[in-house]
């Protein structure tokens, strides 16, 4: 049977639609090859996809029902019946893109998979998306400031001197108007000139901390899944946004803290991928959190690793890695995107220095883990996991808890346990910056 046979008799089981700021992604499972018969960019804003198959007509219209409005990257989808036994899928777009088009063979729980992936042609900045969250809360925090005084709201922020974001960071952060006061306070007279709120003093050594959060899996890879349904990648989702609201109101010896996750909605991050936006927003650690799954359900406890060049710490250690380095083949990575040998290469730059400090980040994680729950191991495991690679940040993957066990699976939903586990989480970063300060950063990189 050729190719073409195949396409005309593949049968749509799923069609599914993934929208981030970082790429859309538009995913058509099949029982068998979707044969596409042309792919072409009518404008910057207009791609269509010719697909053999008139059976496929009904199957692929359900994409129409799936797209919402605020889709950052597609305006409306259009399926119609073509000539030859064929159908084009038309995608209108939000703003220029840059698709890749590609297929991906049966793996895991899924059959042939046809993938649109939409990238932006100006592609979201991680360093930017830091700033803008950061001056967001800035202008948010002015404006209560000022509504509380009785005075007009300062303009909002526009914009930051491009040549050092970080730096400009740090200095949007001195200008912030003093917290509110605690009592209501009397709106001055219409005659009078109010006082202007006094800014906070700070020190020339305060300096940002960056950490990097990175919850595991999403989009088409859903992780470990439990005996009840939880799917991995949902529940580390939500306690990465739990550490992210922690970091993001403590302070370190006089240092502010600021979170910045991987992903902060439900799409697929390639793992190379996560380091790289890591790296690109200069972060002091990188924490990547998973739920941990075995073939029975007795296993249970939480566990903390850190990369190894030289073989993994335990037989355990090593199976974790392998089913984590996996997520590029079940999420859907594009082989053919031309950096992926340069991207692999950046993986393989680990250093002694490194690993060195995410033992010592690992430790410190894992005392205050195990206060809130079991320890599957009571020190820190060790193997080459990918997403653990970054040469200058120290890493570590937090196992949270075995999903596979029906126990810790109602934990892992459980907000109460959640809480705890993100507080004990920050208590380790905590733990591990006041015996390892960060240096200071250099202006000019």
């Amino acid at each position: 049977m050729g190719p073409a046979q195949l396409a005309w008799g593949a049968r749509v089981v799923a069609v599914r639609l993934w929208p981030a700021e970082d790429y859309t992604r538009v995913t058509i499972e099949s029982d068998a090859y979707l044969e596409v018969r042309r792919t072409a960019m009518r404008s910057p804003t207009q791609l269509t996809v010719e697909i053999a198959g008139t059976e496929l007509y009904a199957s692929l219209h359900e994409l129409v029902g799936q797209l919402k409005s605020d889709d950052p990257n597609i305006a409306g989808i259009r399926v119609v019946q073509g000539g030859q036994g064929s159908i084009t899928l038309t995608i209108d777009l939000k703003q220029a893109i840059e698709p890749q088009v590609f297929h991906l063979q049966p793996v895991a729980a899924y059959q042939h998979r046809l993938v649109l992936d939409l990238y932006p042609r100006q592609a979201p900045d991680p360093l930017d998306q830091l700033i803008r969250e950061r001056l967001k809360e800035l202008d948010e925090s002015s404006a209560r400031a000022a509504r509380l005084l009785g005075l007009e709201p300062a303009p909002q922020h526009s914009s930051l001197p491009a040549d050092d974001p970080i730096g400009a960071l740090i200095a949007q952060r001195e200008k912030e108007p003093a917290e509110p006061p605690t009592r209501p306070v009397t709106p001055p007279a219409a005659t009078a000139k109010a006082p202007a709120p006094t800014p906070p003093k700070t020190t020339s050594t305060e300096r940002l901390i960056i950490v990097a959060i990175d919850p595991g899996h999403g989009g088409e890879d859903p992780g470990a899944i439990g005996p009840g349904g939880t799917q991995e990648k949902d529940v580390v989702l939500q306690i990465a946004h739990k550490l992210r609201d922690r970091i993001n109101a403590t302070r370190v010896a006089g240092n502010p803290m600021r979170a910045y996750l991987t992903r902060d909605a439900d799409f697929f991050v390639p793992l190379q991928k996560r380091v790289q936006k890591a790296q690109r927003v200069r972060a002091d650690l990188f924490i990547s959190v998973h739920a941990d799954a075995f073939y029975t359900p007795r296993p249970q406890g939480a566990s903390i690793y850190a990369l190894s060049t030289k073989g993994a710490s335990s037989a355990a250690a090593r199976w974790i890695a392998d089913k984590e380095n996996a997520a590029d083949l079940v999420g859907g990575l594009n082989v053919r995107t031309k950096d992926a040998t340069v991207q692999r290469a950046l993986l393989d730059m680990s250093t002694t220095a490194q690993i060195n400090d995410s033992l010592k980040l690992g430790s410190a994680m894992l005392g205050e883990v195990g206060r809130v729950g079991k320890l599957h191991k009571p020190r820190v495991e060790q193997a080459g996991f990918a997403v653990l690679k970054a040469p200058d940040i120290p890493s570590v993957l937090v196992e949270t808890a075995f999903i596979s066990n029906p126990d810790e699976e109602a934990r892992l939903r459980s907000q109460a346990y959640q809480d705890q586990l993100a507080d004990a989480l920050l208590r380790g970063i905590v733990r591990y910056f006041s015996a390892n300060p960060p240096l200071a950063r250099n202006r000019q990189a």
